[in-house]
């Protein structure tokens, strides 16, 4: 995590976007591994989100489903989650009737075309 050339073949989804990244990121590795964690926060809150939706819950039935407060459902799908996160998004996973897997995978070679986060 952190290699500045995965991020740099990244193919962004907007010239500003990419343009800003350059700017302000790009020549920095904290500032590189900062990005990748929000880029993994952001995945996991849309997935959250979809979802919460799909099952037609609101936060607050989900926070109740998953023994927690909505205002972490919110945090979550708002990516700003300090908490203990694995040990949430299993609970929230269970109360959607799904599970979390985690895995380590190889790291990229240099000149990937993949972010790695």
């Amino acid at each position: 995590m952190g290699d500045i050339n995965k991020v740099e073949n990244e193919k962004f989804s907007s010239d500003a976007f990419e343009c800003l990244f350059r700017r302000y990121i790009k020549d920095d590795p904290k500032r590189v591994v900062s990005f990748q964690e929000e880029l993994l926060k952001s995945e996991i809150a849309r997935e959250i989100y979809d979802l919460r939706n799909q099952a037609g819950l609101t936060r607050q039935a989900l926070a109740s489903l998953a023994g927690t407060a909505e205002s972490v459902i919110e945090d979550i799908e708002e990516a700003d989650y300090e908490g203990d996160f694995l040990l949430t998004a299993a609970r929230i996973a269970s109360a959607l009737q799904r599970r979390v897997e985690v895995s380590f995978v190889e790291d990229q070679p240099k000149g990937s075309q993949r972010i790695s986060i």
